[in-house]
């Protein structure tokens, strides 16, 4: 009961001046408002780097010569290329593998008929396809005779069938990429950005042979993409193709490989932990809006105080004690920025859904971070009101009564 009626004095006491009461809790409603946004779009964008990533395959290995970033020396240009039995050694020779793809990239003019597209060839086979979980729209994959012959056909992606086709189906007709022609076979399923930027769907796939014969010349491979069974290890699978390759490399035992393999689940863990990161440390930043809100109550309920000095003898000398009036001026603080943390939740939230759609990141709603925003609006309430409270009760009823 007693508690019940300290509230009602509390929030008559702050409606005698709704407007300073107002002005008072603003930086809390900014601080809570500031937190809870920052928590939720970096939520939205972690989630959206993840699944971006997923999209491309979790349990993928990407196989690339050089040392990558793990080199004292950064990649060795002189690297030799991996070549096609470099694929057949990794999947006859390493347990746990769906499906291993070459890839081979150039950029070429793609040309039908008065228009033209500047895109990005990938020389691979139908592995790629499968590793990456990449469907046909419409359409069929390469054939096995397509694959070892070096036939001239070729898949296009969303984009490069809208900038050359547009409404129309390309299926049956010709593309040119420089001055080899190649009749399209399949339209591949639109894939979007990835999470750098760059349009998947802006390529046209050819199979590797007759990438490097009619286009680059040699038999080369640019990197190999490598599909890890469900259940099965990367860590395992990795080390296995690292093994492998340093054999057939001919790399002696101590030295560093002229190869790398990244783990994609790896590069998820990285990009996620950046994030969050840096959604903690704009949310720091945000929390010290709290703090000068913080501030700004017990400047107010200072002049509270003073304000309401007779009162304050009043109460005391009829026979309230130091405690009542300490917990009346505390609970009175608390309430002001409880309300302070409620407009904020709703403020944070609102603003939080509007920059998730103009960027474009889901909006992740996390109950956690409102109970902690509230939480913490009213222990600032508690701790930045305990010495105003405290000056209140500790006050002497004879010299109150008399302060004019």
């Amino acid at each position: 009961m007693l508690i019940r009626e300290t509230i009602f004095l509390a929030i008559r006491a702050i409606r005698r001046n709704v407007l300073r009461s107002s002005l008072t809790i603003l930086g809390i409603v900014i601080g809570v408002a500031a937190v809870i946004s920052m928590v939720t779009v970096g939520s939205g964008a972690t989630q959206k780097v993840t699944d971006d990533i997923s999209g491309l395959g979790s349990n993928i290995l990407h196989v690339r010569t050089g040392q990558g970033m793990r080199g004292p020396g950064g990649a060795r240009s002189s690297a030799d290329a991996f070549t096609m039995e470099d694929l057949t050694a990794i999947r006859n020779g390493v347990a746990g593998i769906v499906a291993v793809a070459p890839n081979s990239q150039t950029s070429k003019q793609a040309i039908a008929g008065n228009s033209n597209w500047s895109t990005t060839v990938i020389g691979t086979t139908n592995d790629y396809l499968l590793a990456n979980n990449w469907p046909m729209k419409d359409g069929r994959e390469f054939s096995d005779n397509e694959i070892k012959a070096g036939g001239a056909v070729c898949l296009i992606g969303e984009t490069v069938k809208e900038e050359i086709f547009g409404d129309e189906s390309p299926l049956g007709k010709t593309i040119r990429l420089d001055t080899i022609a190649f009749k399209i076979i399949g339209l591949l399923e639109e894939k979007g950005q990835s999470n750098f930027g760059q349009d998947q769907d802006d390529v046209v796939m050819i199979p590797i042979k007759t990438l490097q014969r009619r286009m680059a010349g040699n038999t080369d491979v640019d990197s190999i993409i490598v599909s890890v069974k469900d259940g099965v290890s990367t860590s395992s699978v990795q080390s296995g193709i690292e093994s492998l390759l340093r054999e057939r490399r001919g790399i002696k035992q101590g030295d560093d490989d002229d190869f790398h393999v990244r783990d994609m689940k790896e590069i998820i863990e990285t990009v996620t932990g950046t994030t969050t990161v840096l959604t903690a440390l704009l949310s720091a930043v945000a929390g010290v809006s709290l703090l000068v809100g913080g501030i700004g109550i017990m400047n107010i309920m200072m002049v509270s105080v003073t304000e309401r000095t007779r009162e304050i003898g009043t109460r005391l000398a009829i026979g309230a004690l130091e405690n009542d009036v300490l917990l009346q001026f505390l609970v009175e603080a608390v309430v002001l920025t409880s309300f302070g943390g409620l407009a904020g939740i709703v403020v944070g939230l609102s603003a939080a859904a509007l920059i998730s759609h103009i960027i474009g990141v889901p909006f992740v709603f996390t109950p956690g971070i409102i109970i902690t925003a509230f939480l913490v609006s009213a222990l600032v309430g508690m701790v930045f009101g305990y010495f105003p409270a405290r000056k209140a009760a500790s006050m002497n009823p004879i010299e109150a009564l008399r302060y004019e």
